[in-house]
């Protein structure tokens, strides 16, 4: 692959796209600092660091977004400013963001045709926007009519949207920021295949991902960031996991985490008997020791995230029971679970865990709020002490308590979102993909923190599509499969094909 790719840059008079030593400040934060990089016509170009590195800095500025403060960008050898993402698409850019962009009350065929929609006479043709819609849904191998509302669908489903939209403008530049996040890995081998046929059609691909196993899947060359600047540049052979590693966080992977569990106490969450919606063939029941960590693994639509809300109470059980400490909470009642002791920390951190417009202050102290000293009034200078607090322990790094948390990291945006309950001192953390759209270090840190946590007595129930994330933070897992549990695995029975196998409905692990 590395030697097509010489010959292709070879026959390429100039790179399709150079960045030529940007650099953007926010208030407090050097996001960008001389950045530079290229792309070549049909090559794929990865670029990772870690969170804050200033990765989807770059790309937003490179879409139109974000306005650099220094340098360059070059399009086909010429210069070019960008002042919106219509001035970006209209040269050839699209960006496919990692949180989604898509309209919730509009459907799949007016997203895919937003600004862009076929008219006749003046009037949206709406049968070429059918047309249209299912031959760019069919490419990237979603089944659903065009006219579903976007609202309707499952997360990994707008990816795919998202990702139709993009090709649907033949754009020359594709930017593909975490791709495959909400993805299952039929669904990511199927985007893998969209990839490569738009590298052969010489399309030029900017593929941002935490997945490293992607990455040297389909990179023709590795561009690494670190704390906003250039860190590191690899190609061919060189594309390799531990140097991407040690570029990326600067220190030698040894010293990543390994857990050693803790014994367990006594049992702190019990389920009995659960039914989660009109969709699980037999009743769920499964139970949390205080200290013990509990995986919960699965396929996409194995009814994992399900089953966490039906806990906590978003959604209703038709039938069981949930015991926290012994005491019975109300089916269907979050608060309820809330006052009981149970938290929350749920896939989509930027759409139901947080508010992006409000300040780390404000998040950090949200749920803690009708408990404060001064409730039902606010008291500033308890909100300054306890948001001090949650930041120290936790490690986040922010400007400031007044700072937007939508200016932080995905990193630093998922300690505050565990911070905001860990201040309520629950007695169960129930965490959906902890670490979704957190790079390598950042993970580390969640993991070192998880530990810390469980070895304080905190019961712990995580979901998680990264198996490697299951046998890293483990001391159970429960594996599911089309809503029902198929099997548990002790840490010392837990293997990738063992997982896999209850996974995809085989019984035996033998």
């Amino acid at each position: 692959r590395a030697g097509s790719l010489v010959s292709r840059i070879a026959d390429a008079p100039e790179p399709r796209l150079e960045v030529i030593s940007i650099s953007k400040r926010f208030p407090g934060v050097l996001a960008l600092g001389d950045v530079s990089l290229r792309v070549m016509p049909g090559e794929t170009l990865a670029v990772i660091g870690e969170n804050g590195a200033g990765k989807s800095t770059l790309m937003k500025i490179l879409a139109g977004i974000e306005v650099p403060d220094d340098g360059q960008i070059r399009l086909r050898g010429q210069p070019v400013a960008f002042g919106s993402p219509a001035d970006a698409l209209g040269s050839g850019i699209s960006l496919i963001h990692q949180e989604l962009s898509l309209h919730q009350h509009l459907s799949v065929a007016e997203n895919l045709c937003l600004g862009r929609e076929p008219n006749r006479f003046g009037w949206i043709d709406r049968t070429a926007m059918r047309r249209s819609a299912t031959s760019y849904l069919h490419r990237v191998g979603l089944d659903v009519a065009p006219e579903t509302l976007v609202g309707a669908l499952s997360t990994a489903a707008c990816q795919l949207v998202e990702i139709a939209k993009a090709l649907s403008t033949d754009a020359s530049v594709v930017i593909m920021d975490e791709p495959t996040s909400s993805l299952s890995t039929r669904e990511a081998d199927r985007l893998f295949e969209l990839v490569e046929g738009m590298r052969a059609d010489g399309v030029s691909v900017i593929y941002i991902s935490h997945r490293l196993g992607e990455v040297i899947r389909l990179a023709d060359r590795v561009v690494v960031l670190r704390d906003g600047r250039n860190a590191g540049e690899l190609i061919g052979k060189e594309i390799d996991h531990d140097l991407m590693v040690s570029a990326m966080v600067g220190r030698d992977i040894s010293q990543l985490f390994q857990r050693d569990p803790h014994p367990p106490g006594p049992i702190c969450l019990r389920v009995t008997d659960l039914r989660v919606g009109s969709r699980a063939a037999e009743p769920v029941g499964l139970s949390v020791a205080r200290g013990e960590v509990v995986g919960i693994a699965g396929l996409v639509g194995a009814g994992r995230s399900e089953l966490l809300e039906t806990i906590f109470g978003v959604r209703r059980a038709t039938a069981g029971e949930v015991v926290v400490d012994g005491k019975s909470v109300r089916r269907g009642s979050v608060r309820e679970a809330i006052r009981s002791g149970l938290a929350l920390v749920p896939e989509d951190r930027k759409q139901t865990g947080l508010l992006l417009e409000s300040t780390v202050q404000e998040n950090a102290t949200l749920p803690a709020l009708v408990d404060a000293p001064a409730a039902p009034w606010v008291d500033r200078r308890w909100q300054q002490t306890a948001t001090a607090e949650v930041i120290d322990r936790l490690g986040v790094k922010t400007a400031s308590q007044t700072s937007v948390i939508g200016n932080l990291s995905g990193g630093n945006q998922q300690k505050i979102a565990f911070g905001k309950w860990w201040l309520r001192r629950p007695k169960v953390l129930m965490l959906d993909e902890p670490t979704r759209g957190v790079d390598v270090g950042a993970k580390q840190e969640i993991y070192r923190l998880l530990d810390r946590l469980a070895a304080e007595g905190l019961a712990i129930l995580f979901v998680s599509s990264e198996l490697e994330e299951v046998l890293a933070l483990a001391d159970r897992v429960i594996v599911m499969h089309e809503g029902r549990i198929r099997g548990e695995l002790t840490r010392a029975e837990m293997t990738e094909e063992a997982i896999m196998r209850l996974a995809v409905g085989i019984e035996s692990c033998n």
